[in-house]
């Protein structure tokens, strides 16, 4: 059984930093893309980013590039997303999903964790 598991959410002030981690079991992890995407209220799913196999290529969304980077440990089944300069409009729940090629379609992920939530405060 395909799991994700995002955790590291929390209360931030603006300008500050979070890393947030993703732990995917049930799966051979090192043969899947891993993206994050998030959603805001009110608001529909936004991709951030993605990276693939090993690390080695990243894509990142215009409102996630140059503040957001994500990285993998395989030895972890791990994928990381660190968050810096942090914005209020940075507020939303934030997922991780497993894509079998390079997309920035949520709908081409197979599976998303059940998200963490980060606020912002300005």
């Amino acid at each position: 059984q395909v799991q994700l598991v995002e955790s590291g959410g929390g209360l931030e002030q603006a300008g500050g930093s979070l890393t947030l981690s993703c732990v995917a079991s049930g799966m051979s992890f090192h043969r899947y893309f891993v993206g994050w995407s998030r959603q805001a209220p009110g608001k529909e799913r936004e991709f951030i980013g993605s990276i693939n196999w090993n690390g080695d290529w990243t894509h990142y969304a215009d409102s996630a590039e140059g503040r957001f980077t994500i990285s993998r440990d395989n030895a972890k089944n791990t994928v990381y997303l660190q968050m810096s300069s942090l914005k209020p409009e940075d507020t939303a729940v934030y997922y991780c999903g497993l894509s079998a090629h390079a997309t920035v379609t949520l709908a081409e992920f197979q599976s998303w964790g059940q998200g963490t939530q980060v606020t912002v405060s300005s």
